[in-house]
């Protein structure tokens, strides 16, 4: 028999169907976790609003000490509270959707001075050398971008088989603490009014995952305040085609608002096609002035880079250029289009020029066997960076913003002039290595 409903029935079922289609429109993957945590890593009893964090919590689709590191975290009395430590770099990770996220932490209180190195999913530079004096406690705070394969449309982004399982790409925000560190409270907040860098690129510009290698996409996080998130959606072996085909464009356009910055450096593989429509003036300009014009058309603001300069030397000891007209031609279509140029081959070239033949293997990856576990061939490429050589090329970007006077510059932390001609010294740098290291040449090496 036909049972009419009551009013109110209908009103409960509307509002169900209501709220499951808003439900519908947000995908399952970026609904499965929380946004927002503070974790209390003291050992006494959490502060009201926090949770409890015990060195014995390991990861497990939630949250806690990750990559197998909790059994080498101890926990220590500090002067006014604990802390938790480790003679090791170690892992803590939280399961968040897709997004900024501010992180902060409070860092020292131990009996004598600490210094702590913070790098973010795969060995984004956070944190470089925190220092707290004895018995004093600090916080610091930075912005976490976390991206997933998914795109909106029910597209995925098409993932190399050497991304499968990168940090980049995962479910959860995984931070690594290094150096003499104290870490008593991680607080981390999904925060939407960012100001998001997306970084387009090829190896030069990629979230390098094993030591020894490194880009300047990974480094310049480093650079910058709360205000401003970097989305570094670069990959090795990319060419301008080959990031549009893996639909990391689709996906940097689907996430893009006004007011976003798109920094776009390719070069290196491009240079390899050898198709009839291929080269600088013809494939390569053409598919740069997509990216500019599809950055303009969600009010976005596009950047080109010029390629980083290969190391490669005359017989007078100054560097070669071995990228044909690839520079030139990034040049003239940020000519053209009145679009913000960073000149970084020409900044590189100076950087390797001041170096000299020899040093400049120092920036690069140049290793005898032996140098880390299982690499027992001697490592030399003239194209990829190692953690300094990198640092020092997102000096170079960090110039190349306040040079063009983008609206960035006001959210960098650090304002000193760089000359790529006087470059740092290397004793200088102090880079805490990562556990995971590799003898695998990046692709398009």
């Amino acid at each position: 028999m036909l049972q009419i409903m009551k009013p109110m029935a209908i009103k409960y079922l509307a509002l169900s169907f209501a709220g499951l289609c808003a439900s519908l429109a947000t995908p399952v993957w970026a609904q499965s976790a929380a946004t927002n945590y503070r974790f209390d890593l003291s050992g006494a009893k959490p502060k009201a609003g926090f949770t409890a964090v015990g060195t014995s919590k390991n990861y497990n689709n939630d949250y806690g000490f990750d990559m197998g590191t909790a059994s080498q975290v101890i926990m220590r009395k500090g002067h006014s509270s604990s802390f938790v430590t480790s003679n090791k770099p170690f892992y803590f990770s939280a399961a968040v959707p897709e997004g900024n996220y501010k992180v902060t932490l409070t860092l020292g209180d131990a009996e004598g001075p600490t210094q702590t190195t913070v790098k973010a999913e795969s060995r984004r530079l956070m944190v470089e050398n925190f220092a707290t004096k004895p018995n004093e406690s600090k916080k610091v705070s930075f912005i976490v971008n976390i991206r997933m394969p998914q795109i909106a449309n029910g597209e995925m982004v098409k993932l190399k088989p050497r991304e499968n399982g990168k940090l980049d790409w995962d479910n959860k925000l995984t931070l690594e603490f290094a150096g003499n560190s104290a870490v008593s409270a991680i607080e981390i907040e999904k925060v939407d009014n960012q100001i998001t860098v997306y970084l387009a690129g090829n190896s030069t510009v990629v979230d390098q995952d094993d030591e020894p290698w490194a880009a300047w996409g990974q480094m310049i996080p480093r650079f910058f305040k709360p205000g401003v998130a970097i989305a570094n959606h670069a990959e090795s072996g990319l060419t301008l085609g080959s990031f549009i085909g893996s639909k990391r464009l689709e996906k940097v356009m689907s996430l893009i608002k006004p007011g976003d910055y798109l920094f776009i450096e390719f070069g290196h593989n491009d240079q390899k096609e050898k198709g009839p429509n291929d080269g600088a003036y013809k494939s390569y300009t053409e598919r740069l002035k997509l990216f500019v014009m599809q950055a303009r058309e969600h009010k976005a603001n596009p950047v080109i880079v010029t390629s980083t300069a290969r190391r490669s030397f005359d017989a007078e000891g100054k560097t070669v250029n071995t990228l044909g007209d690839y520079p030139a031609a990034a040049r003239k279509v940020a000519q053209e289009l009145n679009v913000p140029l960073i000149d970084l081959n020409q900044m590189v070239t100076k950087f390797y020029d001041a170096l000299g033949v020899e040093n400049s293997k120092k920036a690069l990856v140049h290793y005898p066997a032996n140098t880390f576990p299982g690499q027992d061939k001697a490592l030399e490429d003239n194209t990829h960076f190692n953690p300094y050589g990198a640092y020092e090329l997102a000096k170079c970007i960090v110039e190349g913003i306040k040079t063009n006077n983008l609206g960035l510059k006001k959210y960098l932390v650090d304002t000193k002039t760089f000359d790529p001609s006087k470059p740092d010294p290397i004793e200088s740098f102090n880079w805490p290595l990562s556990p995971k290291n590799s003898a695998i040449k990046p692709d398009g090496n």
